[in-house]
């Protein structure tokens, strides 16, 4: 996943100081650092995993199967453990679900109906395998935000039964729409605003469906988006893992949410401003809701890959890289077949971490701390493949220290500035400012914290079972540069980002690459040879999962 960084006043300066590092040299001008190579295999990584032979590194396909063997093969020839005994593939058993026959959704009061279509006023979806969903009469029951987070005190189903209902949600999380840093994380999003978190939720309370107001600022994104990406096949992880499922899924237009409050005698803006209050309560609306649809499926297998150095003193807990090798795969268009390269995204994070494998294994002291480096599948289709290792994991999470997600490295140029995806979560931060501290550069928050980006990528899934997880880039405060490339920048990213034309071009400055190498090579260096175990930051939503596990650590 890519995130464009625009420049902006962060409210705070950070002086940086130009450090005679050990291995950043400044020269006698800000202008320029020289960086040295931090391995020189990496662009050849790049420019095999993001060719065209590779043909877009799909799961499940040719192109993927080359991708995954020749990461394979870069773990044996490094001299890397396999981590599933005799093999470095974790098998992810995915499914594509193709719905169809969609009718409308209906609503009733009992007396008269109102009748909304598929993909212009709704989507609806399930990620039940079974070939035929339906809402039958299904009690509708607004839960504002859906939300039940004891480290805030706010339990939106608190007093509610919404078992074999559907449950009317909003997106994002109260602390957005107040602008208040005292409440959840302030404009900042948490895994609560999330349309996935509030799925989740609804299925375990019990409802049967669940349909989100689309509101295109709370969201981050417009109908269109929804439209597009809910339409067509989805993915998911190809059994049952027992967690509870909805029967029906979804979203609606806001216009529609409006109709439906206005059936009833409720004015919507009166009742999005209610639902902000700690005293709101959930409320049955007197409307109940139809709508049915087929799926088909079909069943595929791809896998994680995954090796690690075992650690000298302490090889049971261990320290996580991971980035995603899959991509797009190919389109066929009316003038043949677009590869989606994805150069970017990520043959540079998968480069990234065999680099780092190859240093660390290059190294004459191995590390104290055992230390896992994961290539995982079906990111594009989901977070499937790291989704899947975070409940089906190969080392024990209560001992696994920390990790890095590499997704997407700066292919610009060097910069002064380390942009942080989720900034004010963990610990993990902590180390990483020493080490960005010590190549004289200084640290940012993301630009748009409030929409989730934090979220949309794999080291989530770690974080959702606890694991401290760092996600960071390259800014936008280029060195020897001014704001004139920076927009330059992000105007050419926006554009390659999920394209065909994101591919390895003569404008790429490698020296950012190598910079950022060096940065999480020494933060995952510092952190495979302490004792600490870093945790969440007090009131972060993962920081209780954490605590839970916190006997099975010794430090």
């Amino acid at each position: 996943m890519l995130f464009s960084l625009k420049k902006q006043n962060t409210g705070w300066q950070v002086a940086v100081v130009v450090l005679a590092a050990a291995l950043f040299t400044a020269c006698a001008t800000p202008e320029r650092v020289e960086i040295p190579t931090f391995c020189e295999n990496y662009r050849t990584h790049v420019e095999t995993l993001a060719a065209d032979d590779m043909e877009g590194r799909a799961p499940a396909t040719p192109g993927g199967e080359r991708a995954k063997q020749y990461i394979k093969g870069e773990f044996q020839r490094i001299g890397l453990k396999p981590a599933l005994g005799d093999t470095y593939f974790q098998a992810v058993p995915l499914v594509e679900i193709t719905g169809y026959d969609f009718s409308d959704l209906v609503i009733t009061d009992g007396e008269n109906e109102m009748a909304y279509t598929y993909r212009d006023d709704m989507v609806i979806g399930t990620y039940r395998l079974q070939d035929y969903s339906a809402l039958v009469n299904s009690e509708l029951v607004f839960v504002g935000y859906g939300v039940v987070a004891p480290e805030y005190g706010w339990d939106d189903y608190e007093g509610v039964d919404v078992e074999g209902k559907t449950v009317v949600v909003l997106v994002n999380d109260p602390g957005f729409v107040l602008q208040d840093e005292e409440l959840f994380n302030g404009r900042a999003m948490t895994y609560y605003g999330r349309w996935t978190y509030k799925f989740e939720e609804a299925a375990r309370q019990g409802a049967a469906g669940a349909l989100i107001i689309h509101q295109t600022e709370p969201a981050s994104y417009g109908w269109d988006v929804v439209r597009n990406s809910w339409s067509g096949t989805q993915y998911g992880i190809g059994i049952d893992s027992g967690a509870p499922r909805l029967e029906a899924e979804g979203w609606i237009q806001k216009e529609v949410a409006r109709e439906l409050f206005t059936a009833i005698g409720m004015d919507l803006e009166e009742v999005l401003a209610g639902a902000v209050d700690p005293d709101f309560r959930a409320f049955p609306m007197g409307l109940y809701a139809n709508a049915d649809f087929r799926n088909e499926f079909n069943y595929s297998e791809c896998h994680n890959v995954i090796g690690y150095i075992e650690g000298s003193t302490h090889p049971g807990e261990t320290v996580v890289y991971m980035a995603h090798w899959d991509h797009l795969g190919m389109v066929e268009t009316e003038d043949g077949v677009d590869i989606y390269n994805g150069a970017v995204d990520n043959a540079t994070g998968v480069g990234a971490i065999l680099s780092i494998a190859e240093r660390f294994m290059a190294s004459d002291e191995r590390p104290e701390r055992s230390i896992v480096f994961m290539a995982v599948t079906a990111e594009e289709s989901g977070l499937l493949g790291s989704r899947f290792y975070g409940e089906n994991p190969v080392f024990p999470l209560a001992t696994t220290v920390g990790g890095i997600n590499i997704d997407a490295l700066n292919v610009y140029g060097p910069t002064w500035d380390v942009a942080v995806v989720g900034y004010g979560n963990s610990e993990m931060e902590d180390y990483l400012r020493r080490h960005v501290k010590a190549q004289g550069r200084y640290m940012v928050p993301e630009p748009t914290p409030e929409a989730g980006y934090f979220y949309r990528s794999d080291h989530i899934s770690l974080a959702r079972q606890g694991i401290p997880m760092i996600y960071a880039q390259g800014g936008n405060d280029y060195i020897g540069k001014d704001e004139a490339y920076a927009e330059k920048v992000a105007k050419d990213l926006a554009g390659r980002y999920h394209a065909p034309t994101d591919v390895i071009t003569d404008k790429w400055v490698w020296d950012g690459m190598h910079q950022d190498m060096w940065l999480f090579y020494n933060m995952g260096k510092e952190l495979a040879n302490t004792r600490h175990f870093p945790n969440w930051f007090e009131g972060n939503e993962f920081r209780q999962l954490r605590d839970e596990t916190a006997d099975q650590r010794q430090e």
